[in-house]
């Protein structure tokens, strides 16, 4: 279950050695904006090696490419690959055709490596107002394509706004992101909190993604993964509700009832699949019906 992604820069062994220990669900080791120009080469030999010699402890491993706009990102993808990461991020997607032209190079690159087909997944970053418009057109590009992932503070400048805490300047992005991943089938991040000292602001802001429909929220901080993480997995509350639900379902079957009801509620389907959603996740998670009772 991926709740948290937490950017590690590529060019920081120390940083890359200690990602795993960090409680993230996924890394992302960012060859992209961290990285300067010259530094390109080092920083591709450095998370190669990363991801083929070092043990992630089961996190799920991300690389932020360079955009397809520069001259990086096919060596990117040439040193990368054979290592199999998980997935791709690809910064500055802005149209579905910015998707497909990185998809083909990545499907010539598997075939050569014997590699099945879409063996590694990828995750749009969405950072432009074009990318924000085309949202649907990028998520459903292309079989490849897992999750969004909203960036806010290239969009911000892009849109000649200012970036703050309360975020309702990507008010408008982050909900245009939910329904377009939705209707896509695909997951969809929301944007790292920047303020790494403010623990009360990335528990509100992270609570509030939760509630638009982000499957989960990147972090620049490892101070802000646990809170990530708990604001994005289902509460003991939540997980005996849903069993409830499951119960209330399968008893009204066994009676023969078409009508269901629930302290006082009628159960529709909306219901339902929000708690199968819950009971899944709480599976993953490890949190049995035993452990929320």
């Amino acid at each position: 279950m991926r709740r948290s992604m937490l950017f590690l820069p590529g060019n920081t062994p120390n940083m890359l050695v200690n990602g795993p220990y960090l409680g993230a669900d996924a890394l992302i080791l960012d060859l992209e904006d961290a990285v300067a120009p010259s530094e390109k080469d080092a920083a591709r030999l450095l998370v190669r090696s990363a991801i083929r010699d070092m043990d992630f402890r089961g996190c799920e491993i991300i690389v932020r490419i360079n955009s397809i706009d520069t001259s990086f990102w096919q060596a990117d993808i040439d040193a990368i690959l054979p290592q199999r990461p998980d997935l791709i991020l690809l910064p500055k997607s802005g149209s579905a055709q910015d998707i497909l032209t990185a998809d083909e190079y990545i499907t010539r690159t598997e075939e050569r490596l014997g590699m099945a087909p879409n063996t590694v997944r990828l995750m749009p970053l969405i950072e432009t107002a074009l990318g924000v418009e085309n949202a649907f057109a990028i998520a459903s590009a292309s079989p490849r394509v897992a999750a969004l992932f909203l960036g806010a503070e290239d969009l911000t400048a892009d849109l000649r706004c200012q970036r703050t805490k309360e975020g309702r300047e990507i008010e408008y992005a982050r909900t245009r992101l939910v329904t377009a991943a939705r209707a896509a089938g695909v997951d969809v991040y929301d944007t790292p909190f920047t303020d790494v000292n403010d623990d009360a602001g990335i528990r509100t802001d992270a609570a509030y993604a939760k509630a638009l429909g982000f499957t989960g929220k990147a972090s620049i901080s490892p101070r802000h993964v646990e809170v990530i993480n708990q604001v994005f997995s289902p509460t003991m509350k939540e997980i005996d509700y849903a069993y409830e639900v499951m119960d209330a379902i399968r008893l009204a079957k066994e009676q023969g009832r078409g009508a269901i009801a629930l302290r006082g509620k009628m159960i529709d389907a909306p219901i339902v699949n929000r708690a199968q959603q819950t009971i899944a996740a709480a599976r993953e998670l490890g949190l049995g019906r035993e452990d929320a009772q």
